[in-house]
């Protein structure tokens, strides 16, 4: 007599990026219910996923955007190349284009807001690992809408600096920079971004999601 209960031979394995305990724990208990998966690593912290993923060796890594030590953007791109087996689903409270467009171009296969229901999250792990990429359709219409960022990298990396009212030399010291080269970096930024001064632009690319 088959046994119709019986769980999969194989678990989808899940590794879960998430800073906040209680998400991360609900998150682990919701995905563990599904019968063909199991969480079999957890962090908080972004600069631990790629160590972790390497003794965990997970199918799927859910991953936050925004966390101490590294965002989870930044965490993809490095999974990609240590651990191309593992596909990535970035899962954030966070719905910007501009996050989108950053975690399609590190290599993730799909994209969801945390406000979505459980069983729409498992769905998608599953259809990652058949090779689908899965992203918020509201989300997706608003990315095509909204256009790449008008950002270098370097005008990221001196908007990411200037944080907390950072001085122009701070600034300097953090990117390797001279004072005149980050200035003209910041001009540029303003300009880029429609406003005023540089905590006006860090605010506004980081509503887009450029940051």
């Amino acid at each position: 007599m088959t046994d119709t209960h019986r769980r999969p031979a194989k678990s989808i394995r899940i590794l879960l990026a998430e800073d906040q305990g209680m998400m991360r724990g609900a998150l682990a208990l919701l995905l563990g219910l599904e019968e063909d998966m199991e969480v079999v690593a957890q962090v908080a912290a972004g600069d631990r996923i790629v160590s972790t993923a390497l003794e965990a060796r997970p199918d799927v890594a859910l991953l936050d955007i925004e966390l101490p030590g590294m965002s989870g953007l930044d965490a993809a791109a490095l999974l990609r190349e240590e651990v191309p087996d593992c596909r990535v689903l970035i899962l954030t409270t966070f719905g910007r284009p501009g996050y989108l467009r950053r975690a399609m171009e590190a290599g993730a296969s799909g994209f969801l807001v945390k406000d979505g229901p459980v069983e729409e999250l498992a769905e998608a792990v599953r259809r990652i690992l058949t090779g689908e990429t899965v992203i918020d359709p509201a989300l997706a219409a608003a990315a095509l809408s909204s256009g790449p960022s008008p950002l270098t990298p370097r005008e990221r990396d001196v908007l990411n600096a200037a944080v907390d009212g950072a001085t122009v030399a701070d600034i300097a010291a953090k990117v390797h920079l001279s004072e005149s080269t980050v200035r003209n970096y910041l001009s540029s930024a303003i300009g880029k971004t429609g406003t005023r001064n540089r905590m006006e632009a860090v605010r506004s690319a980081r509503q887009q999601g450029w940051l």
